[in-house]
């Protein structure tokens, strides 16, 4: 009996026009060249097939760490001189073990007032033990919080890059965790060669703060005289910072200046800056504006201290001082001597934010256009010769139904490509190989269903009846197949890098395709064949 399968090919047409609209949407011509740019325009091309910039960076997490004990000690100090209790030091005793904070010199007879208000104040964060005796304290930091602060350092410095790549306009960038190592970051850049340019803008720091200076506002000539100020002995929240200082100092000569350790204002207080002219002088400025609660933060201080000088400090070193004239709130201007280039990166990096932590270098290499076309060439090739070996052995081996099986593989390419077109998911050379790997487990579907149905006719059934049984039987081994590979591919995908991944995605989705090109659309193909043959005719396999 003769089956309707109107339905069944609309389907099989609709879903090849759809794919195939998503490898070429609407080209601007039938050309060859036409038809191979709009493919390119949509399909995109991963580090090894068009070149580019490949980076494992390790983020230095202790720096950050070290950054929130300091603004935490700068907290104690504070809460102790509110709370109207005496010390003699707060600091950070071991430079190696930047979480922890010793404070001594507090009352004796009040230690226990002096542990409610630790208690009161820091508990949440860190663990609080009294010393030898009641008058010494040590803070540290709890071993899930540092934790979790390493762990958001990493991440807020994944986005911060990413930000700043989103600014170089590259296309595709893989900019993630990487697992083979402990808070590091791989950072993959298609289409990219300036690495030094890349390094310069992912790596500047820009932790542009903003630091009370302590003592004189223009300087020393060299730390010789700045410790001398202060009688051979820095204290502790005090720390040496180098710079010209200019609007102070009136030249670009280097200075020595003594500030706070603990900024006012951070890289992260900022909302937005823009690159500018001062109408004035002819300077070129950076114009910022913070968020409102450093604002509010940065008004307290400057009108409680006009007439002192605070420094703008960018890399660890002094760029201007300036006296405070009045309360500053949300915004504000920095002018000094910069260059063009300067005050324009200097803007970008305020806006996108500061990097948390430092940035070391484990591995970087960029990898040549040439060597991307050489990939492109050799895997097409691959890919080419072995689909075509496969289409002349299904013809030769299975005869007529040979055309069946290359028609199913064909529309499972179409489907593969199509789908990599619509979800701008980039084709890196382990993705070619997940191509040719779903081409043989296309083949490998097809000679399961192939072989049951020449087992059935062997057996002395119809065409129809070996059709059928051969679909059914042949079914739950392709299923079980299937789907174990495609938990193999997602455990690839969850924990690989990024041509792992690549590799993954092609190999699940070419398989979700063969699920369907292999069972429904062979079912199809073999179903409109029998509606033709005669009866008691045989098809050929």
């Amino acid at each position: 009996m003769k089956k309707n399968l109107k339905n069944q090919i609309a389907l099989i047409v609709a879903v090849l026009l759809v794919f195939l609209y998503g490898i070429f949407r609407i080209p601007q011509g039938l050309t060859g060249k036409a038809l191979l740019a709009s493919i390119q325009q949509h399909i995109h091309l991963g580090l090894d097939l068009q070149g580019g910039v490949h980076l494992i960076l390790q983020v230095q997490v202790q720096e950050a760490v070290s950054d929130e004990t300091d603004s935490a000690a700068a907290r104690v100090r504070d809460a102790l001189k509110t709370g109207g209790f005496t010390y003699s030091q707060v600091i950070k005793p071991d430079p190696k073990r930047p979480e922890l904070i010793e404070i001594d010199g507090t009352p004796a007879g009040k230690a226990s007032d002096v542990r409610s208000l630790l208690d009161e104040k820091f508990s949440n964060e860190y663990d609080i033990n009294s010393g030898a005796t009641d008058n010494t304290w040590t803070l540290t930091m709890k071993p899930l919080v540092e934790k979790d602060l390493e762990q958001k350092t990493v991440s807020q410095a994944i986005e911060t890059i990413r930000d700043r790549v989103d600014a170089l306009g590259v296309s595709e960038p893989m900019i993630a965790p990487y697992s083979l190592g402990a808070n590091q970051i791989l950072v993959e850049l298609p289409g990219v060669s300036d690495l030094d340019r890349v390094k310069g803008i992912i790596q500047s720091t820009a932790r542009l703060e903003i630091h009370p200076v302590v003592g004189d506002g223009n300087g020393y000539p060299d730390e010789q005289s700045a410790m001398a100020s202060v009688n051979g002995a820095l204290p502790p929240d005090e720390e040496l910072l180098h710079g010209s200082g200019a609007m102070a100092t009136g030249s670009d000569t280097d200075h020595v200046f003594i500030v706070e350790r603990a900024p006012v204002v951070s890289g992260t207080d900022f909302r937005s800056a823009e690159p500018g002219t001062n109408s004035n002088t002819g300077q070129r400025v950076v114009n910022f504006t913070l968020t409102d609660e450093a604002g509010n933060r940065f008004y307290d201080y400057t009108s409680a201290n006009v007439g002192k000088y605070m420094a703008v400090v960018m890399g660890d070193r002094v760029r201007e001082v300036a006296v405070i004239k009045s309360g500053i709130r949300d915004s504000g201007q920095i002018e000094g001597s910069f260059s063009q280039d300067e005050v324009t990166m200097l803007s970008k990096m305020l806006r996108t934010g500061a990097l948390p932590a430092s940035l070391i270098y484990l591995e970087q290499r960029t990898v040549g256009a040439s060597l991307g076309a050489d990939s492109i060439r050799e895997g097409v090739t691959a890919a080419v010769a072995g689909v075509l070996l496969v289409w002349i052995f299904m013809l030769v081996y299975y005869k007529g139904s040979g055309i069946n099986a290359d028609l199913a593989l064909f529309l499972n390419l179409v489907i593969l490509l199509g789908f990599l077109g619509f979800t701008g998911a980039t084709l890196t050379l382990p993705g070619i190989a997940g191509v040719i790997l779903t081409i043989g487990m296309g083949v490998d579907s097809n000679v399961l269903i192939f072989e049951r149905i020449r087992e059935e006719i062997r057996a002395g059934k119809s065409a129809s009846a070996a059709v059928d049984q051969g679909f059914a039987h042949a079914w739950i081994t392709i299923v079980d197949t299937h789907v174990t590979t495609i938990v193999s591919a997602a455990f690839l995908f969850l924990f690989g890098t990024g041509p792992v991944r690549g590799f993954a995605t092609t190999l699940t989705f070419g398989l979700l395709a063969n699920l369907f090109t292999a069972v429904y659309v062979s079912r199809v193909i073999f179903e409109a064949h029998l509606n033709k043959l005669k009866p008691g005719e045989m098809v050929s396999i």
